[in-house]
């Protein structure tokens, strides 16, 4: 039974309109619980023929023409676009240096602030102490006044003249270097005046993210589909769009994130997260594979200390970054990433330093890479799955949730291939894309499929016309628990049929066949798959014939 997050109604509908004659979902007993979205466990049945794996037809990317745009979401771009270009020439999207530096600074003085704070509140204790002593300290005072007045009379006046110039004058020349301090000052005042009032003044016209120009007067076609990506962010909230815009900038800003493509990280995680292939709407696809931290000296390498998990951090944007290069941020272009994520093996979330990087990195995606992942399909995924999922549930929105696809290990083929390709899946994952792979290619054409019943026998020929040519073929069986074999047929009734592969039972964990045969006779290659369960099987297969070094 297929594990699939259960989408919107809205979206239920759009599926209901666009493929009326498709497989009826009927939705079994079972069902879990990932967080806030309700996972199902359906089976799939038709009317008139066998089961087949549905290609997903509730997952294109959403349109980014103005037209196509409903009435409220063309009016909260328009108002985006005003709001943003106010902000740019306004010179507020980034905090100013000064503001920064006195938050710095406020947050330098509060320890400062809370010792004299506690001076203070002794010298008020000490205060109230003298207050109970004043009376006999007032009388004191007051004969020591009396006792002066009387010396100050008894003083002799000064000679008339004496000494009064020279005081002068050593009081002018005192007071000269004062004044010609004080207009010194006076002018580096203005000059720091005037210098931070040209900062201030500096508007950065270009500024952009994801080479996009973010200023809306500039015209370009790329702008209107980031700005909408922060929109469905936020619900098409203009406000909090800004502010998320604002703050992405900010982050992308501190981080020198905008030059971490040319950047030597210091560690290879390659293992774990790559870019591999298109899925069927053209989205590239990122694998992450988490099973490789089993490792211990890998798990160390990524997880191992705090400087360590920052460098992960910082691995993982640079390939969310390389992901970017490749899609087309223009109305009608590809403008997000399919992301497949492999639990199998996986450490379990009791190990801290993984479960606190991965809610760390899936918060800062979240916050700064606003709909640029189309689907998040989850593979191989094990009972503890669920656990984690709460975790990391209350970091992401409604919106992201239930871009969410589960499916457990029975199902991880058939999953895969309603959103990608078979010549686009990982052979082990069932698919027919393999490493370094010279002998098929994209101009080999697609993958053909074929449909046998519970109890009977499907075969596929190859033809092989020509003699001395070389035969090609991949093949699987998804789930397989199939009888299959190779034979090689001659066209000559008086030869005899060659056995390429004696059959022999599949068993569900086989990976995809490949194999290749060279005729000496004109014939066929028949592969033969019997079915003798008590369920529908999908066949996918492909072939093609290299001709021989003589032909040319």
């Amino acid at each position: 039974m297929a594990v699939e997050v259960k989408v919107e109604e809205t979206q239920v509908a759009e599926v209901a309109q666009e493929e009326p004659k498709k497989a009826v979902v009927v939705e079994d007993s079972k069902k879990d619980v990932i967080g806030d979205v309700e996972v199902r466990e359906v089976d799939a049945v038709e009317n008139d023929g066998p089961k087949t794996v549905q290609k997903s037809s509730s997952y294109k990317e959403e349109s980014n023409f103005l037209s196509d745009l409903k009435e409220f979401e063309r009016k909260a771009l328009t108002e985006l676009k005003s709001k943003l270009e106010e902000a740019i020439l306004g010179n507020s999207l980034f905090k100013k240096e000064e503001a920064k530096k006195k938050e710095k600074d406020e947050e330098k003085e509060k320890p400062v602030e809370e010792e004299k704070e506690k001076e203070k509140e002794a010298k008020d204790g000490e205060e109230k102490e003298e207050e109970k002593e004043k009376p006999v300290e007032e009388e004191k005072e007051k004969e020591k006044e009396a006792k002066e007045g009387e010396e100050k009379e008894e003083e002799k006046e000064p000679k008339e003249g004496e000494g009064s110039g020279e005081q002068e004058g050593e009081k002018k020349e005192e007071a000269k270097p004062e004044g010609d301090n004080e207009k010194e000052t006076t002018v580096q005042g203005c000059e720091e005046e005037k210098k931070t009032e040209v900062v201030i003044d500096e508007i950065d016209r270009d500024i952009s993210i994801w080479g996009v120009p973010l200023l809306p007067s500039k015209g370009s076609e790329g702008t209107d589909v980031v700005l909408l990506k922060f929109l469905r962010a936020r619900d098409f909230k203009v406000n909090d769009a800004l502010e998320m815009i604002k703050k992405t900038l900010q982050w992308r800003k501190e981080s020198d994130v905008d030059s971490i493509l040319e950047e030597d990280l210091g560690v290879d995680l390659s293992s774990a997260f790559y870019m591999n292939g298109i899925d069927r709407e053209g989205h590239p696809v990122c694998y992450n594979i988490y099973g490789v931290f089993e490792n211990k000296e890998l798990y160390e390498k990524a997880f191992g200390d705090e400087e360590k998990r920052k460098q992960f951090l910082r691995w993982r944007f640079q390939l969310m970054e390389k992901g970017i290069q490749k899609l087309d941020l223009k109305p009608g272009g590809v403008a997000s990433i399919l992301q497949i994520s492999d639990l199998k093996n996986s450490p379990s979330p009791s190990k801290k330093e993984l479960r606190t990087s991965m809610s760390k990195a899936v918060t800062l995606l979240q916050d700064n890479y606003p709909e640029f992942v189309a689907r998040n399909i989850f593979i191989n995924v094990p009972f503890w799955y669920y656990a984690f999922n709460a975790i990391i549930s209350p970091f992401l929105t409604q919106r992201t949730k239930r871009k969410f696809v589960v499916a457990r290990p029975a199902k991880t083929t058939e999953t895969l291939l309603k959103y990608v390709p078979a010549e686009e899946v990982p052979v082990q994952y069932g698919g027919f894309k393999r490493e370094n792979d010279f002998e098929f290619s994209s101009e080999d054409g697609e993958v053909s499929e074929l449909l046998i019943k519970a109890g009977s026998t499907e075969t596929v020929e190859i033809p092989a016309a020509e003699v001395g040519a070389t035969l090609l073929w991949d093949l699987t069986v998804v789930g397989w628990e199939v009888n299959y074999k190779e034979e090689f047929v001659p066209s000559d009734e008086a030869s005899y049929t060659i056995v390429i592969q004696k059959g022999k039972k599949m068993s569900s964990h086989e990976e995809p066949i490949r194999n290749t045969f060279r005729n000496n006779e004109a014939g066929k290659v028949v592969l033969t798959i019997e079915n003798s369960s008590n369920k529908k099987k999908r066949v996918l297969y492909r072939y093609k014939t290299k001709k021989s070094a003589s032909s040319y």
